[in-house]
């Protein structure tokens, strides 16, 4: 009687067992698909706020949700890191383009060059700006090319409403030089320069290559909302000889276009992006590069944001030749490459006669606040005939528009391929 007992108990537990697993797994379903789909439909409808509805629903939710774990100071500090930035006072970009070359002035044997960080209101499609934090006025900021082995000084100024530091991604600078607050030096409080000095040399070895500097002060937010910018050392020798070189900022923005309300966007807080940059513009704004039927082309891919792109070429293969500014001592061809964040991948290339198309294969990737084509496009023309950027100001969905309605308004433009 007692063994039959006990193996009725044993059993009851196990069904107790097996109805609670089964629980938690249709809750944690029901919680992650509502989240999804609440997260896509609010982002596409135009607000550009947070993914997860509108700032006051979310942080409500969220203070609800973690009100026995999260004190009034930890909710005030995550509200202020997910903020939109300030727009009050900012003023319109002077420039209008990214990731152009950073003049120098020598003294000695020295390299000088200037960054100041700063707010600026950026255009990314005719009549649509983002609030951006950028250095020297421009998004991405601009480019640093510099021989190897090369002595450099570079001084930072920070003109932004709050410290920052900067961080050079994969070069082998001094530990004081590193740009880690806290660890390596102070932040640079607002009003205040830094000078770094540092030899242009990989970290880990190497010749030279593609790498960047980007903010490492409140990363999250700082970067998310502009600040970073490539920078290339170049090899003491060099083999092969291209009719284009050009550095690819890849980047992602959160933006209400009705309000300019600009946040950086943050997966795991759930402010998804809704617009989509190669440096610093969405397409049909992104640049062409124009090049003759076999030219050779050398496009350096840097994963600037926060999220990973595929990027596809159409037209023919590319061969992947460095991977974090380290050559490969086997290249490998490829038509799609994943490009992470803070990765980088030069790839080499010639096309056939025709206008092709360079796209990250997220199809979400290739719209503008849900309209498509845009995001992360850009044509490779090899017809013989100068292409420019459009000028055409690209209308926004009435009430936003759905991801779906995007996609459908890609007029023919097939990017599955």
């Amino acid at each position: 009687m007692n063994r039959s007992a006990s193996l009725l108990a044993v059993a009851a537990l196990l069904v107790a067992a097996a109805a609670l697993a089964v629980g938690v797994v249709a809750i944690s379903r029901d919680g992650g698909r509502d989240m999804d789909v609440g997260s896509m439909a609010n982002m596409n409808r135009g607000s550009g706020s947070m993914g997860m509805g509108s700032n006051s629903s979310a942080m409500g939710s969220m203070g609800s949700t973690n009100s026995g774990s999260m004190g009034s100071s930890g909710m005030s500090s995550m509200s202020a890191h997910m903020a939109p930035a300030a727009q009050a006072g900012v003023k319109d970009a002077t420039q209008t383009r990214g990731g152009r070359p950073l003049a120098h002035t020598v003294d000695g044997d020295t390299w000088v060059f200037r960054l100041t960080a700063k707010p600026i209101k950026w255009q990314i499609l005719p009549g649509t700006r983002v609030t951006a934090w950028s250095y020297n006025g421009t998004v991405p900021g601009p480019e640093i090319r510099v021989p190897y082995n090369q002595k450099l000084r570079i001084i930072v100024k920070n003109e932004l409403p709050e410290p920052t530091a900067v961080h050079w991604h994969g070069i082998a600078v001094p530990n004081a030089m590193d740009g880690v607050p806290g660890v390596t030096q102070d932040p640079i409080a607002v009003g205040k320069s830094f000078t770094y000095t540092f030899r242009a040399l990989p970290a880990g070895g190497g010749q030279g290559g593609t790498f960047l500097y980007h903010s490492h002060y409140d990363e999250d937010r700082q970067v998310g909302l502009g600040l970073s910018a490539p920078f290339v050392i170049v090899p003491p020798q060099q083999t092969t000889s291209y009719a284009v070189d050009r550095t690819l900022m890849l980047s992602e923005w959160n933006l209400d276009p009705k309000t300019g309300a600009t946040r950086p966007p943050m997966d795991m807080e759930g402010v998804l992006p809704n617009y989509f940059t190669i440096n610093g513009k969405s397409y049909p704004a992104t640049d062409p590069v124009d090049v003759k039927p076999g030219q050779h082309v050398l496009l350096r891919l840097v994963g600037a944001g926060q999220f990973i792109h595929p990027m596809h070429l159409h037209g023919t293969a590319f061969t992947v030749l460095a991977k974090d500014g380290h050559t490969l001592q086997v290249p490998y061809k490829a038509d799609v490459i994943d490009v992470a964040p803070g990765e980088r991948y030069d790839v080499a290339f010639t096309e056939p006669n025709g206008k092709w198309v360079l796209h990250c294969h997220i199809g979400h990737h290739l719209t503008n606040n849900g309209e498509g084509p845009g995001g992360l496009l850009m044509v490779v023309n090899a017809s013989g005939k100068q292409l420019t950027a459009t000028t055409r100001k690209q209308s926004h969905p009435k009430g936003g528009g759905t991801q779906s309605d995007g996609m459908n308004g890609m007029n023919g433009m097939d990017m599955n391929h």
